[in-house]
């Protein structure tokens, strides 16, 4: 598969299909590994990363994802195309922007994605549609036992996986989900459940992550917490105390908003059908916020003719780097906000 197969299509975690997807775009689960006898990449030669990248993708080969997976260059891959990955959340924006060899794997439906040389020799990841964090877990779970079984890993018996990071030294596993909060930041209750997350020791970020901002109402909800838990205890955590108790939150904010805010709710959305519609040019900022919006309504029985892959889709294709890929050239930005609001009129009148 290439780049370019690649971007005609969306990912099995943007179908809209998985339990609370109304709310729980994604979830995913990564795993921080190191191979023993190599230094870290901070103190590795060059000669080593190439050894490192040679041996996981040999590796990965006699896995049962091997036959089923693409492999992409990194050091290799153009810069736009690079951004085709951090778009599709297959690899880390630090990821793309370092230096020297590295790669990352990817599965046909993208629900696996092994980097290889990011911050750690392997970062494991699972991504799925939806609420199915154990779903995930158990694919990645094989996957990891099955790379382990050919290589040692760097393991302590009293802190376990070894990671550069100390933050991810212990099980080395991040458990995160995508929210889609809308209602929430609507009835300005943000900050009353970022303090909420804060007390349950979990992490908020953006749309792509650490050091990234909040786009389209994104929020993406991460472990902090590595050592002295299970992975198993921390997934339970995760996905029956965490995550509902945020969901409840953004459930509760829709209420409100269809039982007493039900003006301001369809000023949004129907504001965001019209200018979705009509526009001639939109920025990707806007391009998401307006399409939060519809995604809201949808969610919420105000629009009954517009599918929620659609919608989900959108936010991926009109991202900078696949509009540029689907046009064929680099563009400028305000080229882009002309193309981008085509597309999606042209989207639009197909659907109606």
């Amino acid at each position: 598969m290439t780049i370019d197969e690649l971007t005609r299509h969306a990912g099995e975690w943007l179908s809209g299909r998985g339990p609370q997807s109304d709310i729980v775009v994604s979830s995913r689960i990564r795993l921080a590994r190191n191979i023993s006898g190599f230094p870290f990449l901070s103190r590795a030669t060059e000669s080593q990363r190439k050894e490192i990248l040679r041996l996981i993708c040999s590796t990965i080969d006699n896995t049962a994802i091997g036959p089923k997976s693409s492999f992409f260059d990194i050091e290799e891959t153009p810069d736009l195309d690079r951004e085709i990955l951090v778009e599709r959340h297959l690899i880390s924006r630090q990821h793309a922007g370092a230096q020297g060899s590295r790669g990352v794997a990817v599965s046909d439906e993208e629900t696996v994605a092994v980097m290889i040389n990011e911050e750690d020799h392997l970062r494991i990841q699972s991504l799925r549609s939806g609420l199915q964090l154990q779903a995930a877990w158990e694919e990645l779970r094989l996957l990891d036992d099955a790379l382990e079984r050919q290589v040692d890993y760097a393991y302590h018996s009293r802190f376990g996986y070894l990671t550069a990071c100390p933050t991810n030294v212990g099980t080395g596993i991040r458990v995160s989900a995508m929210l889609h909060l809308p209602a929430i930041k609507l009835s300005e209750q943000l900050q009353k459940v970022f303090r909420a997350a804060k007390d349950m020791q979990v992490a908020v970020r953006g749309l792509f992550g650490e050091g990234t901002d909040a786009q389209g109402d994104f929020y993406q909800i991460s472990n902090q917490t590595t050592l002295g838990k299970s992975e198993e205890e921390i997934i339970r955590e995760f996905e029956t105390v965490v995550i509902p108790g945020i969901v409840e939150y953004e459930k509760r904010a829709r209420d409100l908003l269809v039982n007493e805010r039900t003006s301001l709710l369809d000023d949004k959305v129907w504001r965001a059908v019209g200018l979705l519609e009509n526009a001639r040019a939109v920025s990707t900022e806007e391009t998401l916020n307006l399409l939060s919006h519809l995604r809201m309504g949808i969610n919420l029985g105000r629009l009954s003719n517009i599918d929620i892959r659609t919608v989900n889709e959108l936010f991926l294709q009109m991202q900078p780097a696949h509009l540029q890929k689907m046009s064929g050239e680099e563009l400028t930005s305000e080229q882009r906000g002309v193309i981008r609001a085509d597309c999606i009129r042209k989207k639009f009148s197909n659907n109606n």
